[in-house]
């Protein structure tokens, strides 16, 4: 199947110019690497669950805590707004693949899938970097679907994982394997996810990254 249109840049954009343009990046202190962030009240499928009971995001992390902090909720628009630039997908390509050096990156530790617009230029991204391997979870399943049916396959080092949307709700499994993703879901004891048990980090677990796991469970936050 094909793999989407090859967009090429020079990539001639100063470090410090492509970082201004995306707005920086999240530095999650679970993760292994960074991540990219914007604002979780932003979300489309997830404000309509925030209102509906038992569901992942009427629990949503990314609206309380550290997130709820102005300097953090600036940080996340900034980068929201810089969606918007015709120059996003080389400035992304220039800010990871010069800042990043752990091999891995992670999108949407806030926030999520925007439009089939914002997953093609996800994926071009990494395509541009095949070094990097690229964790998006997102429980905008129809986007992913679009996505599939106009380009294909998702480049190999991207690893979209679809969010089941209720707690101890059975994970997509099925819908995410028809279309070349994997999933998630969220329970409040059967989890599969070491990190509860690792002082709340990843460490050497690379699971949600691995397009050979099928489906991870998380603990509820």
């Amino acid at each position: 199947m094909p793999q989407g249109p090859a967009k090429v840049f020079p990539m001639t954009m100063t470090l410090h110019n492509a970082l201004e343009i995306v707005g920086g990046f999240s530095q999650p202190s679970k993760m292994p690497c960074q991540g990219f962030s914007i604002p979780a009240w932003l979300c489309k499928t997830g404000g309509k669950l925030r209102g509906i009971k038992g569901s992942v995001c009427s629990k949503c992390y990314a609206l309380k805590g550290r997130y709820s902090f102005s300097n953090v909720k600036n940080a996340m628009q900034r980068r929201f707004d810089g969606l918007k630039n015709e120059r996003w997908i080389e400035a992304m390509t220039v800010a990871i693949g010069g800042t990043e050096g752990s091999g891995y990156f992670r999108f949407f530790d806030s926030g999520d899938l925007q439009s089939l617009e914002m997953l093609e230029n996800i994926a071009q991204v990494a395509r541009n970097l095949p070094d990097i391997t690229f964790w998006l979870p997102t429980r905008e399943y129809l986007i992913v679907a679009d996505y599939v049916k106009k380009n294909g396959a998702f480049p190999s080092n991207l690893t979209v994982r679809l969010s089941a949307y209720m707690i101890e709700g059975k994970a997509p499994i099925a819908f995410a394997q028809k279309y070349g993703a994997v999933a998630s879901g969220v329970s409040k004891a059967g989890f599969s996810c070491p990190s509860s048990s690792q002082g709340g980090k990843c460490l050497s677990c690379r699971s949600c990254w691995r397009q050979d796991v099928p489906v991870v469970t998380y603990k509820q936050h």
